[in-house]
């Protein structure tokens, strides 16, 4: 079924692209309607959420938040939702397919959306913690005109993850870190002042919509590319210094640590790393943090090279550098994650029970100098 309440469009300087977000929007089921059969091959992906909804009936509400035309395709930036996100306690947030080439990203969030759809038909303890306790929000594909062009940037040229209105405090690689130069070159950020992308304001109108006072959320952003390891990263993205609720994400690092210390995950902050301007989720987290909302953003950066190491013949095709194309390895991602994404519902839903306060969110605090920002 699909939500009837309008979207909202959060304000900026100039207007926001009326014809890409609005209140207006037909349903997920309509816009598929348009164009299902020419899709089968080139969006499988969006092919498949669709068939998820359809089998978990009233278990999962859609909302269509975009239309984006590519060509002769009008494709839908789509929200599922699990539970009640305006009256549950808590809030996972889950993204993927911002960058259109990662698909397995979003592989990973429907296969971990199945799992849930699943055990809420036969265990009625799992199911009840929707009623209430916590509600899924999930958008697997925030930029499905890069997935069908096989892009990382969006049809209109813009590298979603740089687009955000937020410079880095300190030099970012040359390119990589986001440029104004040119839309032909990877990594480009957009016009400076210019309207926001109408898939980043879909994000922007989830994160209006469901992140409130009083009601915490954890997001976790879904990527692949970088390195021989799984990251999963701690914002910031546009500076060195540590983010404000950084005692959060130590207590998060060591409660996860606790209850699965054989993991293979590295947890720490992107600046670690590299720099980068118009991080979407640094923005959000400075927007939330300012309206005195509690907003914890994740990325689950899947490490691809170790998938071509494994597969050099990867090297050769661009989708191959940010995905699995061995059928054992791929079935292997998808299964991988599922863990880590049932403890971060969980983390979600019991964050009083761990989310320091007072003297211990300082000791946190200190032990996040200790671990990551000696050299600051």
């Amino acid at each position: 079924m699909s939500h009837q309440e309008p979207a909202r469009i959060l304000e900026r300087e100039g207007d926001m692209e009326a014809a890409l977000c609005g209140p207006d929007l037909p349903d997920f089921t309509t816009v598929m309607d348009a164009c299902r059969g020419r899709l089968r091959q080139r969006l499988s992906e969006l092919i498949s959420m669709e068939q998820l909804c359809r089998q978990a009936g009233d278990l999962i509400s859609t909302r269509t938040e975009a239309l984006v035309e590519v060509g002769e395709f009008t494709l839908p930036v789509v929200s599922l939702t699990i539970g009640n996100p305006n009256t549950a306690k808590h809030c996972l947030i889950l993204t993927a397919g911002i960058h259109g080439v990662e698909r397995i990203g979003t592989q990973v969030l429907l296969a971990w959306l199945e799992t849930v759809i699943e055990r809420c038909r036969w265990d009625t303890h799992w199911r009840a913690q929707f009623e209430q306790d916590i509600a899924i929000v999930a958008a697997p594909i925030v930029n499905p005109g890069g997935m069908l062009q096989d892009s990382r940037c969006n049809p209109n040229g813009i590298d979603l993850n740089r687009h955000a209105p937020i410079d880095a405090e300190d030099k970012v690689p040359f390119l990589v870190g986001g440029q104004r130069i040119s839309k032909t070159i990877p990594w480009y950020r957009g016009k400076r002042g210019a309207d926001f992308e109408g898939e980043f304001v879909a994000l922007q109108n989830i994160i209006k919509r469901y992140c409130q006072v009083g009601r915490p959320s954890i997001v976790v952003d879904f990527h692949s590319g970088f390195g021989f390891q799984d990251h999963l990263w701690i914002p910031y993205a546009y500076r060195r210094q540590p983010i404000d609720d950084i005692g959060s994400y130590v207590a998060l690092k060591l409660l996860w640590e606790r209850n699965f210390p054989h993991h293979n995950y590295v947890f720490g902050p992107q600046a670690m790393h590299y720099l980068s301007h118009g991080d979407i989720w640094d923005y959000f987290h400075r927007q939330c943090r300012a309206d005195g909302i509690t907003l914890l953003p994740l990325t689950l950066e899947m490490g691809s090279w170790l998938w071509v190491k494994k597969h050099p013949q990867q090297l050769f095709s661009f989708a191959g550098l940010f995905n699995p194309t061995v059928p054992h390895r791929h079935a292997r991602v998808l299964r991988g994650h599922l863990l880590l994404i049932d403890f971060l519902l969980a983390a979600a839903r019991n964050i009083e029970h761990w989310q320091p306060r007072g003297e211990q969110e300082r000791e946190m605090q200190q032990m996040a100098q200790s671990l990551w920002y000696r050299q600051l």
